[in-house]
């Protein structure tokens, strides 16, 4: 999914302090594709949190019956990851991937040095998450690339079901490819539950359909409760889906801006100047779009200015 903004915001990711909290977010509505697009729930990034681990997006989306309907448009630096939760998205991409999204299967895209997607859903009611990961430092530049994962791992209790998407939870661990230490799982809670974690992440639950209580504090749904690091542990009660990010605090300090993920202003500006142009040895080309794309929105006047987290938000 693309962040449309006309305006996008500019966000430095700065690793987290060494501490467990507990911090609610509220999401901000984000219109997508114009007039007759849809309406988003962004939870991330935020002033107070751009990042959680390397996971440096999340959008919510959903439920409703209004078409989604993205063109092609570029990524750097980063892998989407679309989880469906009702409906289905044809996604296609520059690396030749044209496949059905459906609930309950993972689709990951790994952007690298640049790819470019569309996604289009079909005439059904629509639910779901599209979650951004930074790629590190050492692995920013890799070739683009695609994978959809139909099995995922399980674990299943008298009040918790849950599906590994990402990384490792307990003894079960994800097929998916990760760059740097991850996780990201899909919760369904029936009573009371204990979700085993790892004490050097910091995480983060997203109360998907309805409220609940996390580590002992009652989290409106749609809202995003943050953690910090430090637990090994998480107590959950109520009736519901939620979602938990997970991943060690990352180590490197990233500008967001649109679509991209880059470390540098300069490299948003080549970024964007290569779109623009049209410079398909970068980003390659979606087949079935003819010459329909979002262009790029205008940078701002002045320098991008990275905007730190503020640990004590």
């Amino acid at each position: 999914m693309s962040n449309l903004d006309t305006t996008p915001d500019v966000t430095l990711c700065h690793p987290a302090s060494d501490q467990a909290v507990a911090r609610l977010y509220t999401p901000r509505a984000v219109p997508l594709g114009g007039l007759r697009g849809i309406q988003v729930d962004r939870l991330m990034p935020q002033r107070a949190l751009p990042t959680v681990g390397a996971w440096c997006f999340l959008d919510h989306f959903g439920p409703h019956e209004e078409p989604m309907r993205v063109l092609p448009h570029p990524h750097i630096g980063l892998q989407t990851v679309t989880w469906p939760l009702a409906g289905e998205i044809r996604h296609r991409d520059s690396v030749g991937s044209d496949v059905i999204v459906r609930p309950g299967q993972l689709n990951l895209m790994t952007a690298g040095r640049g790819v470019v997607h569309s996604e289009i859903s079909a005439d059904s009611l629509l639910h779901g998450l599209q979650l951004w990961v930074a790629l590190p430092s050492s692995h920013a530049l890799v070739e683009p690339a695609f994978e959809q994962h139909v099995t995922l791992p399980r674990l299943v209790s008298s009040s918790l079901e849950a599906t590994v998407l990402i990384g490792s939870l307990g003894d079960l661990t994800s097929p998916a490819t990760a760059y740097t230490p991850l996780l990201g799982a899909d919760l369904r809670v029936g009573g009371e539950a204990t979700v085993p974690l790892r004490a050097s992440f910091e995480h983060a639950v997203l109360a998907v359909d309805s409220p609940l209580e996390v580590a002992g504090t009652a989290v409106p749904a749609g809202a995003l409760l943050y953690l910090g690091t430090g637990r090994t542990d998480l107590s959950l009660r109520g009736s519901g889906r939620a979602f938990l990010l997970g991943g060690e605090p990352f180590p490197d300090d990233l500008v967001m801006w649109w679509n991209f993920v880059g470390r540098s202003h300069e490299e948003i500006v080549a970024a964007r100047t290569a779109w623009e142009a049209s410079d398909t040895s970068r980003f390659g080309i979606v087949t079935g779009h003819g010459g329909d794309r979002i262009p790029a929105p205008g940078l701002p006047g002045v320098r991008l200015t990275p905007r730190r987290r503020h640990p004590n938000e």
